[in-house]
């Protein structure tokens, strides 16, 4: 099935100079949750390379994940709600030992019930990754392609990755000075 949107160019509210107002403006317009949108841009514009592009992989420790991954990672710990977390540890505990799923011994249940709900928001995060990273595109304050396995698929997944690029101006609006080369903070 083919997403027509993925084809139609974003029309950018930002002019050729864009300040950090403009870049904050185009996000509340085009946002359902304007504060983590901006916050998937800056986390971007600081990993970008120096021709703007983030991704398809970035570092994190010794590791190389795809970037949605590690946004999703970066962000979920200032998005977590300890009241939320406990409620869908509550319910996947009940939903896990109806279904006889449990283990029966308590730390092993334990670990196991973490490790359920870690995927959980894991795969929770990945999901607002996307509709923030898509909100942005429709701002025109970055594009989006796939770099990978059998790029020119239809599909969207057949083993490709996001790849994020930032303009100029708006990596200039977020972090003056910065663009010209690498973010002291990217971890790529």
């Amino acid at each position: 099935m083919l997403q027509q949107d993925l084809f139609r160019r974003p029309v950018s509210d930002l002019v050729p100079e864009a300040g950090l107002s403009d870049v904050v403006h185009a996000i509340a317009k085009h946002s359902s949750r304007p504060r983590y949108t901006f916050m998937v841009l800056d986390l971007i514009a600081r990993v970008a390379r120096s021709n703007g592009q983030a991704g398809p992989l970035v570092r994190d420790g010794e590791a190389l994940v795809p970037i949605r991954e590690w946004l999703a990672a970066t962000i979920a710990p200032s998005a977590a709600r300890h009241h939320q977390r406990r409620a869908t540890i509550g319910k996947l505990r009940s939903a896990l030992a109806a279904s006889g799923a449990l283990p029966l011994d308590p730390a092993e249940a334990e670990r196991f019930v973490e490790t359920q709900v870690s995927e959980r928001i894991r795969d929770s995060g990945m999901t607002a990754v996307s509709r923030a990273v898509s909100e942005l595109v429709r701002a025109g304050l970055i594009k989006r392609h796939y770099q990978g396995y059998r790029v020119d698929h239809e599909n969207r997944g057949a083993g490709r990755h996001a790849v994020y690029t930032v303009p100029e101006t708006v990596r200039n609006a977020l972090h003056p000075g910065a663009a010209g080369g690498k973010h002291p903070s990217a971890p790529n």
